[in-house]
């Protein structure tokens, strides 16, 4: 307890610096966007994110008992100077975990594969190339709880990222654990490139065939695609990342999807209508209900929001490497939250 008023005059003084200092180090973009009054609607929100220096923006939202909502803003293809469309196709990147996280949840109910069963089990292959390969299970990986290495935290990654499985996996093998399985948490991209592996092996065909038939037709997603091959590309929002003078939307990063489509996949993950019985409670018990993806040119974010019964998705198309963009990006996540808690 402070007893006296010069103590608390120290302490307020101390606080007060120590704000000053963190502003000091925090970019002004940051602090403006988070200072800024709050726009009344979510399209002026939007419209602000390119006074912010993204090129584009998408956002989708699915609130309970309103018809869907769409807001773009900025441009699908700057240079061609073509407007945002609310159903551009999208990198969705780290997001396309969640589709992961729900295939193995329905192959370990249909008893194809065990959440308990190891590296070791499944690619023995890897003994010996891969630190504690006998303890490393199938849930810890889905957990990123494994403690191996990032593949791609490899000097240079995004510079030329790798383009088979196999040149991903030489960047990690014979490396030491980052940690001892279950003993940490580390987001891992290495766990994921393993079990999209083991999902394959197990299946005898591609897992993301596996997906469009238990997760995108039954939800009717006709607009999640798991390469650029499958693709018109002049569908694609053209990606940006700062400092970097060319459009990144032709290099290949995994899945595909409109922001609507995104939404549709979150909603019924989180109300449980996308699993046959049996299946939610697995699922609940490895992995989240929300995430977000980030590759050169392209940030993605989906939530599911209870106490306003919404799920939002958002799409920016500028990156940069400092990741300043990101954290903005979070700021108007939270902003566009408000803004849409605020009409309730």
């Amino acid at each position: 307890m402070i007893k006296n008023k010069k103590a608390k005059w120290t302490v307020r003084t101390l606080l007060l610096v120590g704000t000053l200092i963190s502003l000091y180090f925090v970019p002004w973009l940051l602090v403006k966007a988070w200072i800024l009054p709050l726009p009344d609607t979510i399209q002026e929100q939007a419209e602000e994110v390119i006074d912010h220096g993204f090129d584009g923006m998408i956002v989708y939202i699915d609130q309970a008992g309103k018809p869907p909502q769409y807001y773009t803003a900025g441009w699908h293809n700057r240079d061609s100077k073509i407007p945002a469309k609310p159903q551009a196709l999208f990198k969705i990147a780290s997001i396309s975990k969640l589709y992961d996280a729900v295939a193995v949840t329905k192959l370990v109910k249909d008893g194809r594969l065990s959440l308990d069963k190891t590296i070791a089990d499944y690619l023995p292959e890897l003994v010996g190339r891969i630190e504690n390969a006998e303890n490393i299970t199938l849930k810890l990986m889905i957990q990123h709880r494994s403690g191996i290495p990032n593949f791609t935290d490899a000097p240079n990654f995004w510079a030329a990222p790798t383009q088979s499985y196999e040149e991903s996996l030489a960047l990690i093998l014979d490396k030491p654990a980052n940690f001892e399985p279950g003993e940490d948490y580390e987001y891992c991209n290495t766990n994921y490139l393993l079990i999209n592996k083991i999902m394959d092996d197990a299946l005898g065909y591609s897992n993301f065939q596996f997906i469009q038939e238990e997760i995108l037709s039954p939800l009717h997603l006709n607009s999640t695609f798991g390469s650029l091959s499958e693709v018109n590309i002049d569908n694609v929002m053209s990606g940006y990342h700062v400092d970097h003078p060319h459009d990144l939307k032709a290099d290949e990063h995994g899945m595909l999807a409109t922001a609507e489509d995104v939404g549709t996949f979150l909603r019924a993950l989180n109300d449980g209508s996308l699993f046959k019985p049996g299946e939610q409670e697995i699922y609940a018990s490895i992995y989240k209900f929300e995430h977000s993806g980030w590759v050169p040119g392209y940030q993605s974010f989906a939530k599911y929001h209870k106490d306003i019964d919404a799920v939002i998705v958002e799409f920016y198309n500028t990156t940069d490497s400092k990741l300043y963009n990101w954290n903005l990006s979070e700021i108007i996540n939270n902003r566009i939250y408000k803004i849409l808690k605020k009409q309730k």
